[in-house]
């Protein structure tokens, strides 16, 4: 619950914690966001890590003009397609065995459902679309790989997907991260976006449920 706590704690406050990795790290600070990226997107047990709203905050910060905005968006545009490379061939390589178990509490087996449903529903863009949909983002190129997707299509998608995914953001906090009402309120426009973001997943869970009754229904 500790740890729990603190993810919490470091999402909502985002901007006093990146404000202090800046000061204590520099320019290093791209390398941390690199990896934080890069882990949030490459590997299936760090669904959990910021990606929307941590993207968000650094595009404010590069506003500032404590980081800069084009070394920024290089950086993370890098991690995200990097990370969704190598989520893909692990994919391919490991998936059929890490998603065995039915009762796994780290890989469960719900969340590789949720985004095969949700492959099955909108195709190869699901690379692209994903992106925008938090732990769906984490699974789709996984699911990508085990489903021996061609590599040369999945690049293709993979490139577009997080070349818009870390442009929406980055830019987004670069030009809006710095109105006043932003800054005052920051916590509440990070909840936001995280809430704006988990919209396509309970769209889709409330569809499946209405789609469950209704043949419920006729069964009956």
């Amino acid at each position: 619950m500790e740890f729990v706590a603190k993810v919490v704690d470091f999402v909502l406050h985002l901007d006093k914690h990146l404000s202090g990795l800046i000061q204590t790290y520099g320019f290093w600070t791209y390398l941390i966001l690199f990896v934080v990226i890069f882990c949030e997107t490459g590997l299936v047990v760090t669904p959990f890590l910021p990606g929307d709203s941590l993207i968000f905050a650094a595009g404010a910060f590069a506003a500032s003009g404590s980081l800069q905005i084009g070394w920024l968006f290089l950086t993370l545009a890098a991690a995200a397609v990097l990370g969704d490379t190598v989520n893909y061939w692990i994919g391919k390589i490991l998936g059929p065995k890490v998603f065995s178990k039915e009762k796994s509490r780290i890989f469960r087996k719900e969340y590789l459902d949720r985004t095969h449903r949700f492959y099955e529903k909108y195709g190869a863009e699901t690379i692209i679309l994903a992106r925008f949909v938090p732990i769906v983002r984490t699974f789709a190129p996984f699911v990508a790989g085990i489903g021996r997707m061609s590599y040369g299509k999945f690049l293709s998608y993979n490139v577009v997907g997080g070349l818009a995914w870390v442009a929406l953001f980055s830019f987004g906090g670069y030009f809006f991260g710095n109105i006043p009402f932003v800054k005052k309120n920051f916590s509440l426009v990070i909840i936001a976006i995280i809430l704006i973001s988990l919209v396509p997943i309970l769209w889709e869970f409330l569809r499946q449920r209405r789609q469950k009754r209704k043949s419920e229904e006729r069964a009956s």
